[in-house]
């Protein structure tokens, strides 16, 4: 039976304005960087967080035929076909400052949420970004 879940993935159209946007503003961390020759293996992580991996994948082979890939990069670039990522902080107001001194476009203001405060941002491929400074259960 199944035990974890090991690697969630999301589409991006450049691989590393992904890697500048997750690690260099978001402040994850390569966990794999790896040329199979038909694909970029890229996959990035909470570092507190090591067991969990976002696979920040271009649309194309082995996935998909190219017209699809094309197809779904056209998608993408209207804003149509963004993925969804949560993350958690310990400070929703101290982060949501800090990614906005890096330039960060924040999409929803931090507002308590009744499970937390949360606010929102939008990679720069469309994928949905939310972070939340959970309530203690």
């Amino acid at each position: 039976m199944l035990t974890r879940l090991n690697i969630s993935g999301i589409y991006v159209l450049d691989q590393d304005q992904a890697l500048d946007f997750y690690v260099g503003k978001l402040g994850l961390e390569v966990d794999t960087d790896a040329d199979l020759g038909f694909m970029r293996w890229l996959t990035i992580r909470v570092p507190a967080d090591p067991d969990r991996k976002i696979l920040l994948e271009r649309p194309g082979a082995p996935s998909m035929s190219e017209d699809t890939a094309a197809e779904v990069r056209a998608l993408m670039t209207k804003g149509a076909a963004g993925g969804h990522l949560f993350f958690a902080c310990e400070d929703a107001y101290k982060t949501h400052a800090e990614l906005k001194a890096k330039g960060v476009e924040v999409t929803e203001e931090p507002e308590d949420r009744g499970y937390g405060i949360d606010f929102g941002l939008r990679d720069p491929f469309g994928n949905h970004v939310r972070i939340a400074q959970l309530k203690e259960a």
